[in-house]
């Protein structure tokens, strides 16, 4: 049967577009060329994201990141950035700020205690005593229950709600420190709370055991034998159930910061007159005491602006508190992060719970940015600094290459015809020594066999006929024809000086530096190419250092130096020689007789005429100097005119969007001009 397809929209959880290590190295890429440290670009992109990820993505849509994005338009490879977590993070803070009350448990509590104490008036009739007991009653919440708790109710309806009321009050504040056990608290009764109290007391042994440092296990194990079906959360050690009551303690805790102080003493009031069993309120203040000594990081002394009209029970606002807490840690490791291995310990359910499913796997996809490449080879930790390895600096160079060629218009491209069936970065085929002209000949003895097929068979359909199987004979046989290549030898001038970044020129000029390396690294093997970075003075740059040389921050163009160091390397070198040039300054330094730095602005002519002079020594040794100019000024043109007329090289009038283009395709031009046919 035939295969089937289904095609449906991407909703984000089909597999097959995750992302990979070619995905994070192209988004470094711009960044590691322009600054060339590998541990500052990964530190950029887990704070900015991916800008421009999806592009792999079925309906990725460059621009639509931050608090507009269309969540739907998203490719499978976009990555929020950390700015954009913690935006996420502060705006879910400020929702549950802008929304809530803490004061809404004491405000529900007067209001149930006056319906009841309306209900008790209306049963006592015109009992003056009962009367003026109610009349009596404390104007506060914790006042009026402790009155009530010693009140003898005339209306059984009314006793009735105020012993429901108490009771629920106390499994309230029990619960709300111990809020993943609040189901279990819920209509405890008087066996049921001395149970409670059995385990506080059992915790608190436990605490102080480990404060001496004992071995807890046996004891842990114990404890959870005879308590572990009050704790939902099954901690698997005492590390983790402390860890557990610690973050609900710190979360009762905050909600009581969170009230006003009055609000505060009133719910300090209501608990003691509640939790009147002395035992019980001892072992819960010892326990909060260890709870704070042994975890001091919980956060125990903060609170939150909560300025919004939803009432929030007792249980509700701790666990809402605990919430905050967890976007606060959270908060903290995003902001502190510089490295994609800290990240690691983020929790990723926390995250999940709190900004949803897209920013915990966000989160997940930025921890994990160095393991890629690191596992994919490109990259290596070196001195606890990552490095790039020579197979990323190759794919650096090759991702360069490829932006280039295809940024070429095929169709215009000023004064540089490109053949079309001609070498190219997909067109240049060389196979010992030669590359194909795409054209055909007879096979004669000593040609290389590069078999044209379709003219081979063509030539035995002719000479036999029509039919099957078609038999070859070598007289059918039809080679492409070939031409010799012949050594190049280029050296290329790249310009170091202050100028280029601030004209926005240096990553133009770095990606042509890179891409020219890949091209005759992976297409011109046999051909030979010197790299000079040149401001104030010139230094010769081996391919290795590509990535990370960066401009320097001196005033001076230093072409005659620039020049002279290329001469001096070309002068090793056999084939055809030629140095490239990229510019964007005028001569404005060279060296004295006595290797002393000269240097003025603007450029004088001691300076043009030692430029010029070595111009001349180049063009005596057959080196030829072509010239891409970038913002060039009419005094800068007119000099590297002048240096043109003498040399017979050739002048570029660039942009940093067409430099790359015109460098690339100069040189392969350079390659078909210096080829010779075969006798």
């Amino acid at each position: 049967m035939p295969a089937g397809f289904r095609y449906s929209r991407w909703d984000g959880t089909q597999e097959g577009l995750e992302l990979g290590s070619d995905d994070v190295l192209d988004e470094l890429a711009d960044d590691l060329l322009y600054h060339g440290d590998l541990d500052a670009a990964l530190r950029r992109l887990l704070q900015q994201g991916f800008h421009r990820a999806g592009l792999r993505g079925p309906n990725a849509v460059a621009g639509l990141r931050g608090p507009n994005a269309v969540a739907g338009l998203r490719g499978p490879n976009a990555v929020a950035g950390l700015r954009e977590l913690l935006e996420r993070l502060r705006q879910r803070r400020q929702e549950v700020l802008d929304r809530y009350d803490v004061g809404g448990p004491l405000q529900d509590v007067a209001r149930e205690l006056r319906e009841i104490v309306g209900q008790e008036r209306a049963a006592a009739g015109g009992d003056p005593e009962r009367q003026l007991q109610l009349d009596l009653l404390p104007p506060d919440v914790a006042g009026q229950i402790s009155a009530l708790q010693r009140y003898d109710f005339a209306s059984p309806e009314a006793g009735r709600r105020f012993e429901q009321l108490v009771d629920s009050l106390r499994s309230q504040i029990l619960a709300s420190r111990f809020n993943q056990m609040a189901e279990a608290m819920q209509g405890m009764s008087a066996e049921d709370l001395q149970r409670f109290k059995d385990m506080l007391a059992a915790l608190n042994g436990l605490l102080d055991q480990r404060g001496r440092g004992e071995d807890t296990q046996a004891a842990f194990d114990r404890f959870m034998a005879d308590y572990g079906d009050l704790f939902p959360g099954h901690p698997r050690t005492l590390e983790e159930l402390l860890e557990q009551m610690a973050r609900q303690m710190a979360a009762m805790r905050a909600l009581l910061n969170s009230m006003t102080p009055e609000q505060r003493a009133q719910l300090q009031a209501l608990s003691d007159a509640l939790l009147d069993d002395m035992d019980l309120r001892w072992q819960l203040d010892q326990l909060g005491r260890n709870l704070a000594d042994a975890f001091p990081q919980m956060g125990w002394d903060r609170g939150y602006p909560m300025e919004g009209t939803d009432p929030l029970g007792l249980v509700e606002g701790a666990r809402l508190m605990d919430e905050l807490g967890r976007l606060d840690q959270l908060e903290q490791l995003l902001a502190s992060a510089t490295s994609p291995a800290q990240l690691a310990e983020a929790d990723l359910d926390a995250a999940r719970s709190l900004l949803g499913e897209d920013s915990a796997r966000d989160l997940a996809r930025l921890a994990e940015l160095a393991r890629l490449l690191e596992e994919a080879g490109l990259i290596a930790r070196q001195e606890g600094r990552y490095q790039l390895t020579p197979r990323g600096l190759r794919r650096i160079g090759q991702r360069a290459l490829a932006d280039l060629f295809g940024r070429l218009d095929k169709d215009r491209l000023g004064g540089h015809p490109v053949d079309r069936a001609g070498a190219g970065l997909h067109g240049v085929q060389a196979v010992a020594g030669h590359e194909r002209s795409y054209e055909s000949k007879p096979y004669e003895y000593g040609d290389p066999f590069n078999l044209d097929i379709e003219r081979t068979i063509r030539n035995a359909v002719s000479r036999s006929g029509r039919g099957v199987p078609v038999r070859l004979d070598p007289s059918d046989f039809e080679v492409a024809r070939t031409e010799a290549l012949t050594r190049t030898s280029t050296v290329l001038l790249l310009d170091l000086s202050l100028s280029m970044p601030m004209r926005d020129n240096f990553l133009a000029a770095k990606k042509v530096a890179m891409a020219l390396h890949a091209l005759i690294s992976a297409r011109f093997p046999q051909d030979y190419l010197g790299i000079v970075g040149f401001s104030e003075v010139a230094r010769a740059l081996e391919p290795a250092q590509l990535l990370e040389v960066s401009w320097d921050y001196v005033y001076g163009t230093n072409m005659q130096h620039a020049l002279m160091l290329a001469r001096q390397l070309l002068a090793r070198q056999a084939g055809t020689r030629q140095v490239l040039m990229v510019t964007d300054g005028e001569p404005t330094a060279h060296l004295l007789a006595g290797g002393q730095v000269f240097f003025h602005y603007p450029p004088v002519r001691e300076t043009l005429d030692a430029t010029l002079a070595e111009v001349l020594r180049c063009t005596a040794e057959g080196i030829r100097i072509n010239t891409f100019l970038l913002d060039a000024t009419p005094a800068l043109q007119a000099f590297v005119e002048r240096m043109a007329a003498i040399n017979k090289g050739r002048l570029f009038l660039t942009t940093p969007d067409t430099l790359g283009s015109y460098v690339l395709v100069d040189f392969l031009e350079h390659k078909r001009a210096s080829r010779r046919r075969p006798a």
